[in-house]
């Protein structure tokens, strides 16, 4: 993590979040699998009029050796935290909505007339009558489906285990009127919907886990797919403003690194918005000022780093020759700046490092642009950086790690004491970068990536987009995408080869807007000369490509 003294916000301890475990009772309907909801009291005091799942916090007989005494397990049922939540479910179930997951002593599933027969007040023994009746509680019908805990900034909050069962036959949801009422079968896309149109209000968490299950046919899809017991994804979202609005991020989403890293205590306290105008601080030490050259390939823009406090100040790619950006980085730095810091030589990075120097005296470090480098964009510093050199800005470390692929020359810059990656764009957030040939290079894109994961990097700041959190994780992803890419280029070349590169960019960009395909094709390249390399695809004449005895 940065240092403490690096915030810029004061620690506020969030609430402590209450265990508890909601149920999603799922059946196969004529237009496919439905989910029931009930809607919440407008008196309820934790998102009244919100249509949810049944569910509630945690009992203490939710744990008892009782309660596992009266339930029926499947094999390999085991993990005692699953069971526990999957009992307040059951008992959840029963008392909000009357919907029984148990077997009866002939071993039979309950029916209606066993509710009917039963107590479903909060102040009644539910796990008493469970065993006056010689009833066995459903487990081995419920199964894990994720894990969501209620974001920090909120002023109740949750531990919730989302769990699904198949709806029982022979019953029929009837709410208890006291907190929920209302109860509705539905499909998760026509909820979906509703919410848009405003005439079914969901929170976050229900929105993403409907989101989920839309794109799942039946509810044998839904089971098969938590057959593990294990959630299928776990998330603690964080808010943030956005265009005058609170949104809500769960940690797949771009923005959620950022909020981490300038809010660790998840207070609402961070803008999301693109200010080209005046810098965004994300710590004491960091800020990010953004150029007005958005685009298909820039994104919001390219982000210019400002490291440093009062008296030493260093700034990482100024930019294109983009005057009015350029004279808001003097404004801030003034004659404080020791160093023009270039990732590397493309043009919406390293063009504004002549006139910022102008400006403020301050030298031009980078590597200078390769001989295979497009000659109108040609770049030479003041000085060179050698890889592992090490700059010192007042009482932060930047260290240079040399990551060719994306260009010859590109450079990461590591903070050390704070565990920060400024990349380039040897990583993006939100989107792939292109690997030009001949300058590019996807072998050592790809050897550069792989090193990085033996830094101690914590969080990722990109030239486009927001801040990347789980740095090693991200990092994993990308090289995983782009091996993923790779096997779909080799398996081009084998079931089309020979083929040129014409041929083959449809097959392997198939999922991908044929606007880019230009742009792709430069990538394609890049792959196909890296299984070149390893042996896998050999170019004969023509410009065709071929699978070889090895590939």
């Amino acid at each position: 993590m940065p240092r403490q003294d690096k915030q810029i916000h004061a620690w506020k301890q969030p609430v402590a979040p209450r265990p508890a475990a909601t149920v999603l009772l799922l059946r196969d309907a004529e237009d496919g699998l439905e989910v029931l909801m009930t809607r919440r009291s407008e008196k309820a005091t934790f998102v009244p009029g919100a249509y949810v799942f049944p569910g509630g916090a945690l009992d203490p007989d939710d744990a008892s050796r009782r309660a596992r005494e009266l339930s029926r397990l499947r094999p390999g049922q085991t993990e005692e935290e699953q069971l526990t939540f999957s009992t307040a479910a059951i008992r959840e179930a029963f008392e909000e909505l009357g919907v029984l997951l148990a077997y009866r002593p002939d071993g039979s599933l309950a029916v209606h007339e066993d509710v009917m027969r039963l107590d479903r007040s909060q102040d009644a023994d539910f796990l008493g009558q469970m065993d006056a009746g010689g009833y066995r509680l459903a487990l081995d019908r419920v199964w894990s489906l994720c894990h969501w805990t209620t974001d920090p900034d909120l002023p109740k909050r949750f531990d919730v285990r989302f769990l699904v069962a198949p709806m029982p036959e022979g019953q029929e949801p009837e709410s208890d009127d006291s907190e929920t009422f209302e109860p509705v079968w539905i499909r998760p896309k026509q909820a979906l919907e509703r919410h848009e149109r405003g005439d079914f209000l969901m929170i976050f968490p229900t929105i993403r886990t409907l989101r989920r299950l839309a794109q799942m046919p039946q509810v044998e899809a839904v089971l098969d797919a938590c057959s593990s017991d294990r959630p299928l994804w776990v998330s603690a979202p964080r808010g943030a403003w956005y265009k005058g609005e609170v949104e809500r991020y769960m940690e797949t989403d771009p923005p959620y690194g950022e909020l981490q890293l300038v809010a660790p205590d998840g207070q609402l306290l961070h803008s999301l918005d693109w200010d080209y105008e005046k810098p965004v601080r994300l710590l004491s030490n960091v800020q990010r000022l953004t150029c007005p050259n958005p685009g298909r390939m820039t994104g919001a823009g390219t982000n210019t780093y400002i490291i440093g406090e009062p008296g030493a100040y260093a700034v990482i790619d100024p930019g294109p020759i983009e005057p009015a950006h350029i004279d808001r980085i003097a404004a801030i730095v003034g004659k404080d700046l020791k160093y023009i810091l270039c990732t590397h030589a493309h043009p919406d990075h390293s063009p504004g490092a002549a006139p910022l120097k102008e400006l403020t005296g301050a030298p031009i470090l980078g590597a200078p642009s390769g001989p295979h480098f497009r000659s109108e964009w040609q770049f030479t510093p003041d000085r060179t950086l050698a890889h592992g050199e090490r700059l010192v800005i007042g009482d932060t470390t930047l260290r240079v790690i040399h990551t060719p692929g994306h260009a010859s020359n590109h450079l990461c810059f590591l903070q050390e004491e704070d565990r920060l990656l400024y990349s380039g764009d040897h990583i993006n957030n939100g989107s792939t970068v292109v690997i030009d040939p001949p300058d590019g290079d996807m072998h050592a894109y790809l050897k550069a990536l792989h090193a990085l994961l033996d830094e101690p990097i914590d969080y990722i700041l990109p030239a486009h987009g927001w801040v990347l959190g789980f740095a090693h994780q991200a990092i994993r992803q990308l090289i995983g995408h782009r091996l993923g890419r790779e096997r779909k280029a080799l398996e081009a070349v084998r079931s089309r080869g020979p083929a040129d590169l014409k041929t083959l960019l449809p097959v392997v960009y198939d999922d991908v807007d044929p606007v880019m395909h230009p742009v792709a094709a430069r990538s394609l390249l890049a792959h196909l000369e890296k299984l070149v390399i390893d042996g896998a695809v050999r170019k004969d004449p023509g410009e065709l490509w071929t699978i070889t005895a090895t590939g």
